[in-house]
């Protein structure tokens, strides 16, 4: 059996023991304040009192109504499938049981502590003399138990759907990032692998080399798996490496700078967040600069979030603004779906080139 499943069953029998021990302390509670009452009342009214027959009166009201628990939440079950099964169940059964509970009690305080003031001399007289106020005192507890039980499942079926919900929500979640991170690796491999073939006739030892590259960076992927976060510094790792395959499409005509404050490579961010942005920068703004031209990736703390900018001196944005294609939708679909409004993408024109920054909370990575 796996630990999770030992748990599951410790879970399960530490539920099974204390839910009858909870309801035993209660029904013990209403036992001793109904004594104490007992007691006050007799002492207020300058009568003798008796703990014997308290005690047992009390005990044999409130122990058999503890008895009777699982009985009305059963009932209450049967009776929640709609208006004409609750009252088609209820006031019946309220009647039998709150019946049969005082008859029952009250037999027991005649057997062992006799009549006490009751002039009656035979257990049918004491019967005919207490079971009016036992029966309507048996009816409010069997109302009261039965609103209290119901008002109980109805929590305990509250909290399972707000967690069945929350877990569904997950998983779509999950489901979504799932799908865009299958959406964006093929996109990826097509523009390397299309690059590759753009330099394989003229340039067969540099496309070999971008080959080689671009096969470190999928071992790389892989290794880490479909895991949705990833530290800032295992990030920078997948983009180093993906900039050494661009390095190869480059030539001397890209500069890199890194700018990574140290507080923040242990930050949360989602996998492979970086490399759109990145290739958007090289794709439309550096590769048809003519000359050299220089890509900047920093990072800081900005009071609770992370802030991320990727700075490149290229030909800058169009004039009607930018066109987002896959790389673009796809980050900013991804930080709706893991920060909802607290997870932004921005591109900002810049006296050369352009910037795109990304700001979502700050969380520090837990392997």
């Amino acid at each position: 059996m796996t630990t999770t499943a030992h748990m599951e069953q410790f879970t399960t029998n530490h539920r099974r023991f204390m839910i009858p021990l909870l309801a035993f302390s209660f029904w013990t509670l209403l036992v001793l304040s109904n004594i104490g009452i007992s007691a006050m009342s007799a002492n207020t009214e300058g009568n003798a009192f008796s703990w014997d027959r308290a005690v047992v009166s009390a005990c044999s009201v409130f122990y058999l109504w503890f008895a009777l628990t699982p009985l009305v939440a059963w009932l209450g079950r049967l009776g929640a499938r709609g208006w004409r099964f609750f009252w088609a169940i209820h006031l019946p059964c309220s009647i039998v049981l709150g019946a049969a509970q005082s008859t029952t009690s009250l037999l027991i305080l005649w057997a062992v502590c006799g009549s006490g003031r009751s002039a009656a001399t035979s257990a049918g007289g004491f019967l005919r003399t207490e079971f009016v106020f036992a029966f309507h005192m048996g009816l409010f507890i069997y109302w009261a138990l039965l609103l209290t039980l119901r008002g109980m499942e109805s929590q305990r079926r509250l909290k399972e759907e707000r967690l069945r919900a929350s877990t569904l929500e997950a998983q779509l979640a999950q489901a979504q990032l799932h799908a865009l991170r299958m959406q964006l690796q093929p996109h990826f491999l097509f523009n390397a692998l299309n690059a590759i073939s753009a330099l394989a006739p003229g340039d067969p030892s540099q496309a070999r080399l971008m080959i080689a590259r671009l096969s470190d960076f999928l071992r790389l992927t892989l290794d880490e798996g479909h895991a949705p976060w990833v530290p800032l510094s295992r990030e920078l790792q997948f983009l180093k490496c993906y900039l050494g395959i661009q390095q190869v499409r480059f030539q001397d005509r890209l500069t890199t700078r890194l700018d990574v404050a140290e507080d923040t490579l242990n930050a949360s961010v989602p996998s492979m967040i970086l490399q759109p942005l990145v290739e958007n920068a090289l794709r439309h703004g550096l590769l048809a600069k003519p000359g050299k031209g220089v890509l900047r990736i920093s990072a800081r703390q900005d009071g609770e979030d992370l802030r991320v900018r990727i700075d490149d001196d290229g030909l800058g944005l169009p004039e009607i603004g930018p066109l987002e294609g896959i790389g673009l939708g796809n980050t900013r679909t991804r930080l709706k779906v893991m920060f909802g409004d607290a997870g932004t993408l921005t591109l900002k024109r810049m006296a050369k080139g352009t910037r795109a920054e990304l700001r979502f909370p700050f969380i520090e990575y837990a392997a």
